[in-house]
């Protein structure tokens, strides 16, 4: 990292209780969710908070700015992924109808997302704008970033320069704490993963 780029922390959203692929769609968290977060700042320190715009992040990111004082931004190009026809639906139902589809997503989500979903090139781009802009934005200055789990894996790929193919791999748990080194180390085959592959959906 450069001497003026922002330190910058991820933070999932807690629980919501929805066991699918929830994407866009605006749930909020459940108490648990709450103590989630509550407990995955203490005894941590930031000078700012930006944040997805979706409730299950942006309410708890409101809730601690005020109680610490710290300037909070709303970044919609941190909202997450959108998983298009699968969106909401549940995972049990999703394997049992599309067993062959969601198989071949978990292999390789890049290749094979799912139907109508946001073009993989599309999340990238926006995700390194977002990055690079909190970079520049609060130069020196820690950050705390607010947002979710889908999210938080391509970044950390981008960040490592790791295949894209490796998303899956890493876990994130609600409310989970994740350091991210930005701007990031040359794409090399993650980059050339990316350009291989088609654009489905939209």
């Amino acid at each position: 990292m450069s001497s003026n780029a922002a330190p910058i922390d991820l933070l999932r959203h807690g629980d919501t209780g929805h066991r699918s692929y929830r994407g866009q769609l605006d749930d909020s968290l459940l108490e648990l969710g709450w103590r989630q977060m509550r407990d995955a700042v203490l005894g941590r320190d930031w000078d700012a908070i930006v944040s997805s715009p979706l409730q299950r992040c942006a309410a708890f990111a409101q809730e601690l700015s005020q109680v610490r004082g710290l300037p909070l931004s709303l970044e919609p190009r941190l909202r997450e992924y959108h998983f298009g026809q699968w969106q909401g639906k549940p995972v049990d139902a999703i394997a049992a109808e599309e067993s062959d589809a969601l198989a071949r997503f978990w292999a390789d989500p890049v290749a094979h997302p799912p139907p109508g979903a946001e073009r993989f090139a599309d999340f990238a781009a926006r995700l390194t704008a977002a990055a690079d802009e909190i970079v520049r934005g609060y130069a020196g200055q820690r950050v705390l970033v607010v947002t979710h789990g889908g999210v938080i894996r391509l970044l950390r790929c981008l960040a490592a320069g790791r295949r894209y193919t490796d998303l899956l791999n890493i876990d994130v748990a609600h409310a989970s704490l994740h350091a991210l080194n930005w701007p990031p180390k040359p794409m090399r085959e993650s980059q050339a993963a990316l350009a291989q592959a088609d654009p489905v959906g939209g």
